[in-house]
This record gives structure tokens, sequence and C-alpha cells, in this order.
């Protein structure tokens, strides 16, 4: 299945957006000291939010391979 130019738009777009969650948290966390519990949580959503993007442009190389 090939991606169409609106679906790679989107996948784009949720990498931008997760890109940007990721640049917010790590400034969040700069800023602030926070507890070990809260930090092991922010870490999870970070990691959370890495594996999206890797997941999203894996996706998009391996469709632009095929198109």
């Amino acid at each position: 299945m090939e991606l169409d130019l609106d679906e790679s738009s989107l996948a784009i777009g949720r990498i931008e957006r997760a890109l940007s969650r990721i640049e917010k948290a790590l400034t969040d966390r700069a800023n602030r000291p926070a507890p070990a519990e809260t930090a092991a949580n922010d870490q999870s959503a970070l990691k959370a939010e890495v594996v999206a993007v890797i997941g999203e442009l894996d996706r998009l190389i391996t469709e632009a391979k095929r198109g």
C-alpha cells in the first residue's frame, strides 16, 4: 500500500507534534528539578514519544522505497 500525499502530510504532522512535545518536556525538565517518581514518569513518556517518532519515520521510509 502506497502512502498518498495526505497520509504523508498527516504522518509528518504527527512527527512534528511528537518532537515538539519532546522538546517541551526536555526544556521543562531542565528548568525544574523533579522528584524521582516524576522524573521516571517523564522518562517513560519521552521514550514513548521517541518510539512513536521512529515508527512514523520507518513507515515513511518504507513507503518511499516502495513508491
